[in-house]
């Protein structure tokens, strides 16, 4: 873990945060105390964003319901889009690695999700976890016979599967097998994700402080999976979740309680609002 408080030049001047598993509870729920403590980070002049593994329609409500005026990082920050749901600029994997990714997938028994031309496409609207996506995107998934067509433009590739061991063997193994072709991720145990090498949270973070013409070391950031943790690197201050695993943990400058026991507005107040 790295160690200190924000301080002197490195004052935090922007947050970003995750949304599933920090920003939001178990449920997909934003607390009114998580709500305040956005606000209470914007009349200290703090500003506030999110990065997530969700597509951009899966982001929509949380932008109007906390008012966000900065860039949002989807797909873990490879889509930018303005709060009022303007594309900035977005990437894709490369075909050829993303039909790779979809023979991986089915070859592991894992139902197969691909995010492209703004939509949730899929082959199977019944498979494991369309139920919780539907409450999370708030958006029903476009059934496709054949996914080929859209490898040519997929933001994100998702293998899912309830069988969260077996899934945490997969990410090693297709990470090893499309190799610089994309970077590979679990966003959630249940979920494993595919999207453009090289263009993760870590550059959201960087392009943020470009935008906001401020160094790196004056954003803090909130997190709770591996995915986070280019986000933690690239940051001046960084907040594990106390559901994040040991890894994380130890990546991050100081760890809060859980999603669910309020830890992210634990972490505002104790942490980025003190100095």
């Amino acid at each position: 873990m790295k160690s200190g408080h924000p301080s002197g030049d490195r004052q935090i001047a922007s947050v970003i945060s995750d949304v599933d598993g920090t920003l939001v509870t178990s449920d997909k729920s934003l607390t009114p105390r998580s709500r305040d403590a956005v606000r209470r980070l914007d009349a200290a002049g703090i500003g506030f964003t999110i990065a997530s593994a969700r597509p951009p329609m899966g982001l929509t409500s949380l932008i109007a319901e906390l008012g966000l005026r900065q860039p949002i990082g989807a797909f873990n920050g490879s889509t930018l889009l303005d709060p009022d749901g303007t594309i900035i600029a977005e990437h894709f994997i490369p075909e050829d690695t993303a039909g790779e990714a979809v023979r991986l997938f089915g070859g592991l028994g894992l139902a197969i999700w691909v995010f492209a031309r703004g939509r949730w496409n899929l082959r199977d609207p019944h498979g494991p976890y369309t139920d919780l996506e539907r409450r999370t995107l708030q958006a029903e998934p476009t059934c496709v016979e054949d996914l080929t067509p859209l490898l040519a433009v997929a933001s994100k590739i998702v293998g899912v599967s309830a069988d969260t061991d077996h899934l945490a063997e997969c990410e090693e193994r297709v990470a090893e097998a499309l190799g610089n072709g994309a970077d590979v991720h679990r966003s959630q145990a249940y979920y494993l994700d595919v999207t453009p090498h090289g263009r993760g949270k870590g550059t959201f973070v960087d392009e943020i402080a470009h935008r906001l013409g401020i160094p790196n070391a004056r954003i803090a950031t909130l997190g709770d999976a591996a995915n986070d943790m280019a986000m933690f690197a690239r940051s001046g201050f960084s907040v594990a979740m106390g559901n994040a695993t040991e890894a994380v943990k130890r990546a991050a400058s100081a760890v809060t309680t859980g999603n669910d026991e309020e830890g992210f507005a634990k972490a505002v107040d104790e942490f980025l609002l003190t100095r």
